[in-house]
């Protein structure tokens, strides 16, 4: 077994900081955690143990295009079938697209994330290829496929009455053999037959089914124009999503929705930001009951780093309350690590207890930074850095290390 001994462990759902006299490991698993009195700050240092952290929207297949949509709207850089993303995705090779997947995956567990909810352009070929960076790296990919092509045409699409054919079934199906479930970009690139039938589908193998919405104005008007009915309204009616992006321009009918229903919402900031669009109504969400989770989205806009984005999205928050005491950092910090439990259940925690998956961080707050923090989720929260986090473990396996980890690493 492995242990870390005099540390500080963020313990349970609620992410308390407390002591820890031992925090032991023994395979795959928390095996023992020896609490001690709470601890709120420090004044000489410590190694700090936090949950591995969860990346819930990321489009990894962009990781060969960093900057790339720099200077373009949301349509130029990333809409179907001619933005320049998919344009230069057709011209990877695999290999090449592969090598650079992988060094961005390796990348995240360096920044401690442990797993990240992709959404994998290209069909069965897309998948598959981030399956394989997954396994050679050991950071979890839950993939979103999508189809090759979009299945309809823009008249039928205005029509909103053809269903899937037969030949987008069976791609469907492929993609669904590789993927851990479904997502089109955008409930405009589907009609409303199609997103039943993929309901159905996904529904009766058990897969997750996810879909961007309310990411700018032209979400809910094309969609309204079209249908008569709101992309997001459509999206929680025809398709019931277990996750829903963006809700960037989200308005108050729309965000009591979500909170009514508490729809996994996975909110992305600093790519809203980078392309020039309002920021998400972060404090109305955290208000709303919705279970809000957080990524780092498209890589041609960010790097897939969910410590900025922490750092960021907190900041925000703040500013969108005008109150110095809200949120608690302990909000922002949930959407990354336990808010996940309600999005994929199963053996994913995203909090620490003894018996449940060794899934963890361990940052080195003896840097001159952090070493005399006087709140240490504010500090998690603002202040680590990458340079911070000494290691990456998912289910036992170590995902990364610095070369200062072993000796604090101990033989029980």
């Amino acid at each position: 077994m492995l242990q870390l001994t005099n540390c500080i462990v963020l313990y349970g759902a609620d992410l308390e900081p407390h002591w820890c006299d031992r925090f032991q490991l023994k395979g795959d698993t928390i095996h023992q955690i020896e609490l001690g009195a709470p601890c709120d700050a420090i004044e000489q240092g410590a190694l700090v143990v936090i949950p591995g952290l969860y990346n819930s929207h990321t489009h990894m297949g962009d990781s060969c295009l960093p900057d790339g949509a720099t200077g373009m709207t949301l349509e130029e850089g990333f809409f179907r079938p001619d933005g320049y993303k998919y344009r230069e995705l057709a011209k990877q090779s695999p290999e090449e697209h592969l090598s650079h997947m992988v060094a961005h995956l390796n990348y995240m567990s360096r920044t401690g994330t442990i797993g990240h909810v992709d959404f994998r352009e290209q069909g069965v070929y897309g998948s598959q290829l981030l399956r394989q960076a997954s396994i050679e790296t050991g950071v979890r990919s839950l993939i979103l496929g999508q189809f090759n092509q979009l299945p309809f045409t823009a008249e039928q699409l205005q029509h909103n009455q053809a269903g899937l054919t037969a030949d987008a079934l069976v791609e469907l199906e492929s993609v669904l053999a590789i993927a851990d479930g479904f997502s089109e970009s955008t409930m405009n690139d589907l009609t409303d037959a199609a997103w039943t039938q993929i309901r159905q589908v996904t529904n009766a193998q058990g897969k997750l089914r996810a879909v961007h919405c309310l990411e700018n104005d032209g979400y809910r008007t094309v969609s309204l124009a079209v249908t008569g009915r709101g992309d997001l309204e459509r999206a929680l009616d025809l398709y019931d999503p277990h996750l829903v992006i963006h809700a960037t321009v989200a308005n108050d009918a729309e965000i009591a929705l979500l909170g009514q229903s508490r729809v996994n919402v996975a909110l992305n900031p600093r790519a809203n930001a980078n392309l020039g669009l309002p920021l998400p109504p972060i404090a109305k969400l955290l208000d709303s009951g919705a279970n809000l989770l957080l990524g780092t989205d498209n890589g041609l806009l960010n790097s897939p780093n969910l410590l900025a984005e922490l750092d960021f999205t907190y900041k925000v928050a703040k500013s969108q309350f005008g109150d110095a005491r809200r949120p608690h950092p302990k909000d922002l910090l949930k959407m990354v690590t336990s808010n996940v439990r309600h999005f994929l259940g199963g053996d994913t925690y995203g909090y620490l207890e003894a018996g449940l998956p060794a899934d963890f961080v361990v940052l080195d707050f003896f840097k001159p930074h952090l070493r005399a923090s006087r709140h240490l989720l504010a500090s998690v929260v603002t202040r680590v850095t990458p340079a911070n986090v000494l290691a990456t473990v998912h289910q036992g396996r170590i995902l990364y290390q610095n070369s200062a980890f072993a000796m604090y690493l101990e033989i029980a």
